[in-house]
């Protein structure tokens, strides 16, 4: 593939719910230009996007692809994101490298909830759009319809540059409004427009046109005193309307017949914007325009890792040249990276390049310490792109290894999955002492075990996580305790006398020395605190830690022999466990706040779910047109598969964020059954 100059590049991301046709759009584009010679098909698993073997087996997307293809003198960067919503990070990592976005729509379907976000994140990083309505052959088909909703949804901004011919299976080309031409047939040739379409055309046409002279001042005013505008001026119209968000084009057709494709190649060279025309300002504020010949400025917007390869980084360059064996600076990292062969990748495949200029994406294999969202640059003149910022995990599995030999690679094996995939987090429980892998929902989850068993060789098992419960204190109440060993040799002794007070819920664990007389000696109060502590770690109910509670020691006694740290701390751990038996013990449990976005059809049904899950209801409020958000308190022990309760209440058109917000006490009942739980788990331990 020729080096292409940044004006003849378009970075164009195909963005949209799930199950709109978006991988089909993107062969269609591939096989229309002449990238691929045959037309590959999702349910064979055979497109160039769709080449990951979970993606196959699956039957949608999981990865972004970058899909290059030339027409016309022009490069265009097709990045194909997933519109599952456990994959929306790689939604995030395509936006961050486009210049555009193209919001595919089914015909049958029409504005859905994917649709919404895919806008709302197109909204965050202020791309011009497209909406291309896709599949107008199926039955119930109606573009009249997609339409309304994209205006009642986004204004009159949206307007139409292709009218549908025909519609469900009599759909057989499209007019292009602007040009007063028609398209027929998978081919896309060449016709005259259809009379029952020509008024509709023309009308659509003068909106256009309108469009075009409120871009700019002069062609207005040109345009109010009735003078006819060229062609060339209402592109450039038009261009300058696209690149402001003032107008969204509307374009129609039908991807696995190649319905459209030329059409649509043609108005991505035409219209939307190339690098040159989308600055990018650094974190400190300085701009950066797509010069091959500026200061190098490199964005990695995605990270793949591989057993044989090693990482494969995925950049943009923003401005500057990136050349094969050189070295760069991670401004970032504030590390050096040696910098191998480059490629230019298309799917799966790559093909090697000297250099990738300002405006163009690439590749390079095996950077040491560089992740996605790094900028690469050079040392003497650094600059740092804005990151990526990811969706918050609201789903969690405690991960387990299945042997042996698979715990000693497990740690290597999930960190360097995370570092693939950012949307990810992994941490260790303190309280429960499991390793937990977040993500945006069970199939994300499910996904990276999979990838890990793939290219690691390391099986791993998800489980549902441990809740982290917590026990405290209602009452105060007063314990001592005598430890004391003399059986021959050097004996133990010591007498320990505390007082425990409960705390307010979240003030953790005070320890208060109230000794005089040195009843108990100075050097031995430590040992006390150190005892009460461990002690805390394994409560009186169930075994789970105290917490929120004061400790007084009061008194005490020791001997002149006999007495040691460990006695003493000996003493303390039997008197705290003592007087926490007496201080009526109840069991703690984390409660999350929710912010659950539904449509307002499902709300009755998202609420009575959440009265059924113990969750208090805080109050709802409209989010958008159509669309409600509620936001409740839930105990985490309901709400642990909250994601796919979610999908199944709403038809995958929900989706929420969860975060911790406080303990409180577990209802008597449900304590009961947790504590008879934990017995039963340590005895059978014991066995």
């Amino acid at each position: 593939m020729s080096q292409y100059a940044a004006s003849a590049i378009r970075n164009v991301a195909l963005i949209g719910h799930g199950g709109t046709g978006k991988t089909s759009l993107a062969e269609a584009l591939l096989f229309r230009a002449g990238a691929v010679q045959r037309l590959g098909r999702v349910e064979d698993g055979t497109t160039a996007s769709d080449w990951d073997p979970d993606e196959q087996r699956r039957g949608f997307s999981i990865n972004l692809s970058v899909l290059p293809v030339e027409w016309d003198g022009h490069k265009v960067n097709v990045i194909d994101t997933p519109g599952y919503p456990d994959f929306l990070g790689e939604v995030k990592c395509g936006l961050r490298a486009a210049d555009a976005a193209l919001i595919v729509i089914d015909a049958t379907s029409g504005v859905q909830v994917g649709t919404e976000f895919a806008w709302q994140y197109a909204d965050e990083l202020e791309l011009p759009r497209a909406i291309f309505v896709n599949r107008l052959d199926r039955e119930n088909a109606s573009f009249a319809t997609v339409l309304s909703q994209a205006q009642e949804r986004w204004g009159p901004r949206c307007l139409p540059l292709h009218l549908p011919i025909g519609a469900e299976q009599s759909f057989r080309g499209l007019v292009d409004v602007l040009a007063l031409r028609a398209y027929a047939g998978d081919r896309d040739e060449p016709a005259d427009v259809p009379g029952d379409l020509l008024e509709e055309a023309q009308s659509w046409r003068e909106k256009l046109i309108e469009a075009a002279a409120e871009s700019d001042d002069e062609l207005l005013s040109k345009y109010l005193e009735g003078e006819a505008l060229s062609d060339e001026e209402v592109l450039s119209g038009l261009r300058r309307a696209l690149l402001s968000r003032s107008l969204v084009p509307v374009l129609v057709g039908c991807a696995t017949r190649t319905i459209g494709s030329a059409p649509l190649l043609e108005t991505v060279c035409r219209l939307f914007p190339s690098p040159l025309e989308r600055s990018v300002r650094t974190e400190d504020g300085q701009e950066l325009t797509a010069d091959p010949d500026g200061p190098l400025a490199a964005l990695v917007f995605k990270t793949t890792a591989d057993p044989y390869v090693g990482r494969l980084s995925y950049f943009r360059v923003f401005s500057g040249t990136l050349k094969a064996d050189s070295q760069v600076w991670n401004s970032r990292k504030q590390v050096a990276e040696r910098i191998g062969p480059l490629y230019l990748v298309r799917g799966k495949n790559q093909t090697q390049v000297p250099q990738v200029t300002a405006g163009d994406i690439g590749a390079v294999a095996k950077l040491a310490e560089t992740g996605t969202g790094d900028t690469l640059c050079a040392r003497e003149r650094p600059v740092v792109l804005p990151g990526i910022t990811f969706p918050e995990p609201v789903f969690a599995a405690a991960i387990h290894p299945k042997s042996k030999a698979d715990l000693d690679k497990m740690s290597t094996a999930l960190q360097r999955i995370v570092d693939e995939d950012p949307s990810l987090r992994l941490e260790r429980n303190p309280d429960t002492g499991e390793t937990l892998l977040h993500g945006l929902g069970d199939s994300h989850v499910e996904v990276a075990l999979e990838k890990i068993r793939r290219k690691f060789g390391v099986v791993l098992e998800m489980t549902t996580p441990r809740v982290p419960y917590k026990e405290t204190i209602t009452a105060s109440a007063v314990a001592e305790y005598t430890h004391k060993k003399q059986t021959g040799g050097r004996g133990q002794y010591a007498r320990v006398a505390i007082r425990l007070e409960p705390l307010g819920r979240g003030e953790g664990f005070q320890f208060v020395d109230q000794i005089v007389g040195g009843a108990v000696p100075k050097q031995f109060i430590p040992s006390v605190e150190k005892g009460v502590v461990e002690a805390m770690q394994e409560g009186v109910l169930a075994h789970y830690p105290l917490v929120d509670m004061k400790v007084t020691l009061f008194d005490g006694k020791d001997h002149p022999v006999d007495s040691s740290d460990i006695a003493f701390k000996i003493a303390a751990a039997h008197a705290l466990r003592k007087g926490a038996q007496d201080a009526r013990p109840v069991l703690l449990e984390p409660i999350m706040r929710m912010q659950i976005t539904v449509p307002d059809a499902y709300t009755g049904d998202i609420i009575s779910d959440l009265n059924g899950k113990r969750a208090r209801v805080l109050g709802t409020s409209p989010s958008g047109p159509g669309l409600t958000t509620i936001e409740a308190l839930a105990p985490l022990a309901e709400v642990q598969r909250y994601a796919a309760d979610l999908r199944s209440l709403t038809q995958g058109r929900g989706h929420y964020t969860m975060t911790f917000d406080h303990y409180e006490e577990v209802p008597a009942h449900i304590a009961q059954r947790i504590i008879e739980q934990a017995q039963r788990e340590r005895e059978a331990q014991r066995a």
